[in-house]
């Protein structure tokens, strides 16, 4: 996909979903930070909504082996948020799916449920990294 693309399709997602998926983010970060406990999950809320606000040329990937703590983190995330998260997001790419236009975007609705789901352990990167570093 060439950067031109990307760009127009950036700006399409951010004006028809991108922007108010980011502030729920952001806002979730906030409140995950008023309490020390919950900061990591705040820290996970605010690279999430960085990935939502501009997620075309980016992808989440594993920052590798996650320990014990982050595993438990990711399953509390999970029953308590990331189920109705992802729910969320199945539910606005179904709209997006309606115009050849909007398929892109829900495609890239869908491809935030597994960082929305589990997102301690992850990182997201350039696209162009990613696929680089997998042909080392």
């Amino acid at each position: 996909m060439t950067d031109l693309l990307r760009g127009i399709l950036n700006i399409i997602w951010l004006l028809f979903g991108g922007l108010w998926l980011a502030l729920g983010y952001v806002l979730a970060g906030i409140i995950c930070c008023l309490l020390i406990v919950t900061i990591p999950f705040g820290i996970a809320s605010f690279r999430i909504a960085g990935y939502a606000l501009w997620p075309f040329g980016r992808t989440v990937v594993d920052r590798g082996a996650v320990g014990a703590f982050s595993t438990l983190g990711n399953v509390i995330w999970l029953v308590f948020a990331g189920i109705w998260i992802a729910i969320g997001h199945v539910i606005t790419a179904i709209p997006m799916f309606v115009s050849i236009i909007g398929i892109p975007l829900g495609i890239a609705n869908l491809k935030m449920i597994p960082v929305s789901l589990m997102p301690l352990g992850k990182v997201v990167v350039p696209s162009d990294y990613y696929i680089g570093s997998m042909r080392r």
